[in-house]
């Protein structure tokens, strides 16, 4: 089935697989790596709109905290997991709460994206 959305973005999902075990030390030895490309995909700015008459309000009207992404639901490696990682437009950010399906359309039966929020990693 092709992606809903044939001019969209490619972003790549950062995962790493169950851990194999611990090391000398009790630390969770990592996992192998299990990212994969998510083609045909939306990627829209996220704005927060400070409160009114606070101090933010006065320096800026609008900052641009993240992406929202809507994603073909038809992917191999769907469902995404809150631990998973994606990499849009090269900047590396954390899936922020649990990603949304929106399920059947009542009109048509077509299945709709998979919506996320994705944060920029800092620190």
């Amino acid at each position: 089935m092709p992606a809903p959305f044939p001019f969209g973005e490619t972003v790549r999902i950062l995962r790493t697989g169950p851990s194999p075990g611990r090391d000398p030390r009790g630390q969770p030895l990592p996992g192998v790596d299990e990212s994969f490309d998510l083609t045909g995909c939306v990627v829209a700015p996220r704005a927060e709109t400070p409160q009114v008459g606070g101090s933010q309000q006065q320096d800026r009207d609008t900052v641009i905290v993240g992406w929202t992404v809507y994603a073909p639901p038809d992917h191999p490696q769907m469902p995404l997991r809150t631990t998973d990682k994606v990499v849009i437009r090269g900047v590396v950010c954390e899936i922020t709460g649990e990603p949304g399906d929106w399920g059947h359309s009542p009109f048509t039966g077509m299945r709709g994206p998979v919506q996320f929020a994705a944060d920029r990693v800092t620190g």
